[in-house]
């Protein structure tokens, strides 16, 4: 059930850069490494739904329903191009301050967000976990809980070292002015094109 194949497979799939890939990142390298850390788990939480709408078959229906597609997908689209605005726009972004406490449920939610609202990750689980059920090893469900906690598990680790290695560069850019902007001004970019990307999805 937990093959060499499924566990291969899952990091490739979790290693690709995508929004989740991107906030992590920018979080590690604006707010530090702690920062990056509750981005990563925000992250990992916001695909939990869509696990669990595949295990419980609600993915299916949403693979039917259009109208239930493109209400999730405009709203994600939404999302992504409000985060564009506000980081284009927060001129304090690199001023880290260690105690992230206060703002901790605030990048779990923000990154949680992220995942929750991209449709497409319902309809990856529903066509990537059954490939790896076996008839022989016991009832699918719970093979399907077992894929879905191994793969946010591995989520949740290889997100942590992309937010580690960003807080690693982040000492070449905390003492230029113009980095910063550039940097600042790019991650909007980046958010605003995966949102345009997301708005052209069928």
């Amino acid at each position: 059930m937990i093959s060499v194949e499924f566990l291969i497979t899952s990091l490739v799939v979790v290693l690709i850069p995508g929004t989740g890939v991107l906030y992590t990142v920018s979080t590690g390298l604006t707010r530090g490494r702690r920062a990056s850390v509750f981005a990563a788990l925000g992250c990992t939480v916001g695909i939990l739904p869509h696990l669990f709408a595949t295990v419980l078959g609600l993915a299916a229906v949403m693979h039917a329903s259009a109208l239930a597609f493109q209400l999730l997908k405009f709203a994600g689209v939404a999302y992504l191009f409000y985060l564009a605005y506000a980081t284009w726009r927060d001129t304090s972004t690199f001023q880290v301050d260690e105690s992230i406490t206060r703002s901790a449920t605030s990048l779990v939610v923000k990154a949680f967000l992220i995942n929750i609202l991209n449709p497409k990750l319902t309809l990856f689980f529903l066509a990537f976990l059954p490939q790896f059920v076996n008839a022989q090893a016991g009832p699918p469900l719970l093979q399907l809980l077992l894929l879905s906690a191994v793969f946010m598990a591995m989520t949740f680790v290889v997100f942590v070292m992309y937010g580690f290695l960003a807080h690693a560069f982040r000492v070449r850019v905390i003492e230029s002015p113009a980095v910063q902007r550039r940097l600042r001004y790019a991650f909007a970019s980046a958010f605003a094109a995966l949102g345009a990307k997301l708005a052209a999805e069928r």
